[in-house]
């Protein structure tokens, strides 16, 4: 039996904590009960679904679509591309039936590498491999959720990057239908042996768009800051995330930008630490360039961004002494005055 081969390539980073991965989430159970409902799919379609952010491990590995159950889609620190591009080429070394003079191989595969921001690290070897050995033999579609990330690296890897924009939960069901029917359609003609190629379906230029990628694009600002904190009445890890917002000025071009506060969030701990390289980004930003302090997303002390001497971000219930989690040091919290800097994660 000739496979289609289906690799769902995830950016699981900390920026995509919240709403984005919940919808992700959704979306590949979508398509997994739209296909187990479709004969072509049945016959020929294999998934696998690899996660990446400052490491990259396959989350699914590949099998056939009866067998296949959504996963829970983990969190990690950082936006290691190359480390997921690697774990890619691994897989697909590992994985794909190759043709030979006794029986025909695996079609072509089909990879969708969804990503919402610019990478932590040095992709030009990944990149370099991926092109030498990888370009020719699958079908690769860059999806940028939102417009923070770098289309000019993207355009290195494939010709086909579209960009998800408008991200609220009615357009991530439209985007998903919209995979699912390019996967459908694809099983159909290769199983009829019209096609060994991909078959996008027809796309709603409200929801996904393409780009051209043969124009220079300008490198976007951060959308998103991500604060990691710990909970001083249990230990537990959360993520805060604050979105990029413009504030108009009465002068024309000079808006003040900040940062709001989007929600808290628990994080599965064990996932968080398998999927991040341990790195320290070093990035801060001034409190003064956020605005909002939820409470405590695990114990419900009402202030969840309290800073301690030592850096750390936790939780506090108010004014007062409070022990910080990080470093073991008690003291007196209160307002402060003026800005001060606050540890980034690597987003």
């Amino acid at each position: 039996m000739r496979r289609l081969p289906i690799y769902f390539l995830l950016d699981v980073s900390e920026s995509m904590v919240g709403e984005p991965i919940e919808q992700v989430q959704d979306g590949i159970a979508t398509i997994i009960k739209e296909l187990k409902t479709d004969p072509y799919a049945l016959e020929t379609v294999w998934i696998s679904i690899i996660g990446f952010a400052g490491k990259s491990k396959v989350i699914m590995p590949l099998q056939d679509v009866i067998s296949f159950y959504p996963p829970k889609i983990p969190i990690g620190s950082g936006t290691s591309l190359s480390k997921g591009l690697e774990q890619l080429m691994n897989s697909l070394d590992k994985d794909i039936v190759k043709t030979t003079y006794e029986r025909k191989g695996d079609w072509k595969p089909i990879v969708f590498l969804f990503t919402d921001g610019i990478p932590t690290d040095d992709t030009e070897n990944a990149i370099q491999r991926w092109n030498e050995n990888y370009r020719k033999k699958c079908n690769l579609i860059v999806i940028s959720v939102g417009d923070n990330t770098n289309i000019n690296l993207l355009g290195r890897l494939t010709d086909q990057v579209l960009l998800f924009n408008n991200t609220d939960a009615n357009s991530y069901k439209e985007f998903f239908k919209w995979v699912t029917a390019s996967i459908k359609l694809t099983s159909e003609k290769i199983d009829t042996g019209n096609s060994d190629g991909i078959n996008l379906s027809k796309m709603d230029s409200k929801v996904v768009e393409e780009i051209d990628v043969t124009k220079k694009h300008s490198l976007p600002d951060n959308n998103f800051v991500v604060l990691n904190g710990k909970c001083t009445t249990n230990d537990k890890l959360y993520l805060m995330k604050f979105k990029k917002t413009l504030q108009e000025s009465r002068v024309p071009g000079f808006d003040t930008r900040y940062y709001k506060i989007e929600g808290a969030y628990k994080i599965d701990e064990n996932a968080y630490q398998e999927y991040s390289d341990g790195g320290i980004s070093g990035s801060k930003i001034s409190s003064e360039e956020i605005q909002g302090n939820p409470s405590c997303p695990s114990c419900g002390n009402g202030v969840a961004l309290a800073t301690c001497q030592c850096g750390g971000i936790h939780c506090i219930s108010g004014e007062g002494a409070a022990k910080c989690p990080w470093c073991g040091n008690e003291g007196h919290y209160g307002m402060a005055e003026g800005g001060f800097d606050i540890n980034r994660t690597l987003g």
